[in-house]
Parts: C-alpha cells; sequence; structure tokens
C-alpha cells in the first residue's frame, strides 16, 4: 500500500469520527510533516467521502497501464542491477525491455552510493542543499579551490594509500 493511500485511509477514519478537514489536515501534518497529504487533497477527499464515497483508492486513469512500475519488474531491475552495478541505463532497459524513464529511480534507490559535486551554483544553492540530506543522500564535497587536485584524483588516494602502506622508499 502506498503512503497517499495510508494517508487517505487516515483522512477517511477522521471523517467517520466527525474530526473536521482543517482538524484533520493539521493532524497529518502532525503526524506526516513534510511529507502530508495538502491541504486541497485533505479537502477533496473530505468532500468526496461526504458525498458517500467508501474506497480510500485513486480512482482509475486512462491511457495504457504503466508495465515497468509493477512490484514484479521492480524486483527484475533490482536483481540486474544487484548482479552487476557496471551496467549502464541502455543495457539495464534492454535486458527488461522497458523504458528509459523506468529504470532511473530505480538503480539509485539502495543508498550504497556518494553523490561527488563541484561548486557549481547548482549544486549549492539551497533548495538542493536541503533535498539532499534530507533524502540521505551521502555527499563527497570537493574543496573550494583545489590547488592541483582533478575531482577523479580524491578517489585514487586512499586506494595508493593502502597499496603503498608500510613501504619503504628511497631518495635518489
Amino acid at each position: 500500500m502506498c503512503e497517499s493511500t495510508r494517508q487517505r485511509i487516515c483522512i477517511k477514519f477522521c471523517f467517520k469520527i466527525a474530526t473536521t478537514a482543517m482538524e484533520t489536515y493539521q493532524l497529518l501534518q502532525q503526524v506526516y510533516g513534510e511529507d502530508a497529504t495538502g491541504r486541497t487533497q485533505v479537502f477533496d477527499w473530505f468532500h468526496r467521502f461526504k458525498e458517500g464515497r467508501t474506497s480510500a483508492e485513486s480512482d482509475p486513469r486512462s491511457g495504457r497501464p504503466s508495465t515497468s512500475r509493477n512490484e514484479e519488474m521492480i524486483a527484475k531491475v533490482r536483481t540486474i542491477i544487484r548482479n552487476n552495478r557496471k551496467l549502464t541505463v541502455r543495457e539495464i532497459v534492454d535486458d527488461c525491455g522497458i523504458s528509459v524513464g523506468s529504470t532511473g529511480h530505480e538503480k539509485w534507490q539502495d543508498g550504497d552510493w556518494i553523490l561527488h559535486h563541484d561548486n557549481a551554483p547548482a549544486h549549492t544553492s539551497r533548495p538542493v542543499r536541503q533535498f539532499l540530506p534530507k533524502h540521505g543522500t551521502a555527499q563527497l564535497q570537493q574543496p573550494p579551490y583545489p590547488p592541483d587536485l582533478a575531482p577523479c584524483d580524491f578517489f585514487l588516494f586512499l586506494r595508493l594509500k593502502k597499496v603503498l602502506k608500510g613501504h619503504q622508499f628511497e631518495a635518489t
């Protein structure tokens, strides 16, 4: 069950115990914080329940049903990625027979990757700085003015140190 359906069930419960829409909205804000259903949606669902609606599920939408965003396909993509993390999006698309847009989100859900970005204004803006920690994204910051380091060098030093640990070198 998705998060929005859970919140709609909470709205239905509050409606049944004669809580007002505004009180329900405030309760959702208290419990879910920023992830709470919006005020307009709460009032809209209250209106639907008032008119006699019993289901908290979304109405079916017209158009082609999604074939790539189901549990089976998500599990298939995760398995492919866990077996070989060096695959490109194009290879995943070819293996699964889904669209490119359907693969992007699945590759990043495990959270065992680090975002390395430079100090470009787009990367250091307030919305980005707030979004990344909120979603648990690990970051590797680049020094403001690295004297002679290219970004790829940051990853090499740790590996070089491990290999060279304990070796004595003589000056020539």
